[in-house]
């Protein structure tokens, strides 16, 4: 279990880097006043430091679908939003200063994610069929769709609302990545949940990219946090078999809860 834990926080660091080009290339290039622009996705691709951001979340991805394949959801989501702390230190090379509220949260970011270390037990073996794979296929397509509605409300909701849905997308992503079957290459290309994880994927970077163009930044990257954490960390523990060592369930919480809390703290960190 322990590389499942270091390819999670691999992940982390890949994804905290990974933003801070990534926000600086999405407010670099122009796109529609209205709604969600499918052509930001090409426009950013022009620029480097996209593509280098890119090619972090990469990384970050390979490593974070090695370790759901042996650690809960809930710690793999959990060192996710962690990430977060890593974009706050990264930030400082491009002249963003901490304060005491931001290294404390830092401190507690780490503090939480060593309590789900020490109690996490490898993954569940809860078996899911078919029906679940086309339910997350399913689900990934009311997500685009809510997408588009959200790139549509009112200014003061859109980034939010984009965040948010953006955030389940990575949720999808997750929980697709931990039941995609892998036991052959055919089994691959006929599993719905392979092509969740590439259709939710690409939903979540143009959801997300169009929430750091519009409004409060702050509270978009928030959503997208409580978005990608909430609720595939429940659907992990109440369909899939995710579970903490034995007696030390108060622990997970605790440090779930406290690595999400402080990562939340910092996301005015998701466009620097």
């Amino acid at each position: 279990m322990w590389w499942g834990l270091l390819c999670a926080l691999v992940a982390a660091v890949a994804y905290g880097v990974a933003s801070v080009f990534q926000a600086v290339a999405a407010r670099s290039v122009e796109t529609s006043e209205h709604g969600v622009d499918p052509r930001l996705l090409v426009r950013v691709l022009k620029q480097w430091r996209y593509v280098l951001g890119l090619g972090m979340d990469t990384l970050g991805f390979v490593a974070q679908l090695i370790a759901l394949r042996s650690l809960p959801l809930f710690v793999v989501q959990a060192a996710l939003a962690a990430s977060l702390a890593v974009t706050a230190v990264a930030a400082i090379a491009i002249g963003a200063r901490l304060g005491r509220r931001e290294w404390t949260a830092v401190v507690f970011v780490c503090v939480g994610l060593a309590l789900l270390g020490i109690s996490a037990e490898s993954e569940g073996s809860t078996p899911v069929g078919l029906t679940f794979h086309i339910g997350l296929a399913v689900a990934t397509v009311v997500l685009g769709a809510l997408g588009v509605l959200a790139g549509r409300t009112p200014e003061k909701l859109r980034s939010p609302a984009l965040g948010l849905v953006a955030g389940l997308c990575f949720g999808m992503v997750a929980l697709a990545g931990r039941v995609v079957s892998t036991s052959s290459l055919m089994a691959v290309l006929t599993d719905p949940a392979a092509y969740t994880v590439a259709a939710a994927g690409a939903l979540a970077m143009l959801f997300f990219a169009s929430s750091l163009q519009r409004g409060s930044v702050t509270t978009a990257t928030a959503l997208m946090v409580v978005g990608e954490t909430v609720l595939p960390s429940l659907i992990g523990v109440l369909a899939l078999g995710d579970t903490t060592r034995a007696g030390f369930g108060a622990v997970a919480v605790c440090g779930f809860v406290l690595a999400v809390a402080a990562a939340l703290s910092l996301a005015r960190f998701g466009e620097v």
